[in-house]
């Protein structure tokens, strides 16, 4: 039996779905299913049955699941230590973030990270922040780039960037004539925003609540490219992060203004299950979003000498959370 056979069969029963364990190995849903097969055949039971919420185990499966995850886990280790002594950086990477992060701010860092690691493949998912928390916990990622960052026992958090945060208006709309705008002058004013649960929405609303105003909310969406198209067709302005209009505000779709009590900013961060063995790739990679000298979309200038120290600060943080990590496991 081979190990990356269990390795997917751990993948299939901790997301409840082929498809899913076949993209997070690079291999077919046929080649998964035969997997599969090949383990019932040898075990001569059902390891897998079909229920409405996806794949679950059989009791015998449950049995192989449990046995094999720590198996699984200590091979990857292996193999990570292994390729430690290597020069040639390379495996896979599972990247779970938010469509504004993942749309506006890593491209530039992926396109580094993978010109100077090209046998490093990156699966980045989109997820809500809520399942990026649960599947970093579960081991369905390695790590996650998040906004507002939670603080919970379970997750290592590494600082990432800052956002400023604006407000976007059709180009026809009265406010459109200003260049700056008082927070307090929104009152009154219908909004297009993020659901409720989302933290960026969460940050926008305390920010108004601040200065007085109470906002209107005409639509709610979880994603910030259809809170972009509501505002452009006139359904209300919005306040999203700077850099994730960077397109539409070059071609004259909406009118960013900034806010004269501001900046109000959103802070990035990676995130990573703690006590979880990171590999060569998976370090790399977080050092590149740590210390690459890459000017995100819609990032202010900033000065050279502060943008070293900062780099400076980025990467002893990483270092120092590896040191921590290593110390807990010993």
């Amino acid at each position: 039996m081979h190990i990356e056979t269990l390795k997917v069969f751990c993948d299939i029963i901790e997301s409840g779905s082929v498809s899913y364990a076949a993209s997070q190995n690079f291999v077919t849903q046929s080649a998964v299913s035969q997997q599969v097969r090949s383990l019932e055949e040898k075990y001569e039971c059902r390891l897998l049955e079909r229920a409405r919420a996806g794949v679950k185990p059989t009791p015998a499966g449950q049995i192989l699941y449990n046995s094999s995850k720590e198996i699984v886990r200590r091979f990857m280790e292996l193999e990570n230590r292994l390729r430690e002594i290597g020069s040639v950086v390379a495996g896979s990477i599972r990247v779970g973030t938010v469509y504004s992060v993942g749309l506006h701010e890593l491209p530039p860092y992926l396109t580094e990270f993978l010109r100077t690691y090209p046998q490093v493949n990156v699966h980045l998912e989109y997820l809500r922040s809520n399942k990026i928390y649960e599947d970093l916990v579960e081991g369905k990622i390695d790590l996650g780039v998040v906004a507002y960052p939670a603080k919970r026992s379970q997750i290592v958090t590494i600082a990432f960037r800052h956002d400023e945060l604006v407000l976007v208006v059709p180009p026809d709309d009265p406010l459109a004539r200003h260049g700056k705008i008082s927070v307090g002058d929104l009152a009154g004013q219908k909004f297009v925003g993020y659901e409720r649960d989302i933290a960026t929405r969460k940050a926008s609303d305390r920010i108004l609540r601040e200065h007085g105003v109470k906002p209107q909310y005409t639509m709610e969406f979880d994603n910030i490219e259809t809170i972009k198209r509501a505002v452009e067709i006139g359904q209300g302005v919005a306040i999203v992060p700077l850099s994730t209009v960077e397109h539409e505000t070059t071609r004259g779709s909406l009118k960013m203004i900034e806010f004269s009590e501001g900046p109000f900013t959103r802070p990035l961060a990676i995130i990573y299950k703690r006590g979880r063995e990171l590999s060569p790739a998976v370090r790399k990679f977080v050092e590149v979003l740590t210390t690459a000298k890459v000017p995100a979309p819609g990032a202010r200038p900033e000065k050279s000498d502060r943008g070293d120290s900062n780099n400076s600060r980025s990467e002893s943080r990483t270092e120092r959370a590896e040191k921590a990590e290593r110390a807990e496991r010993a």
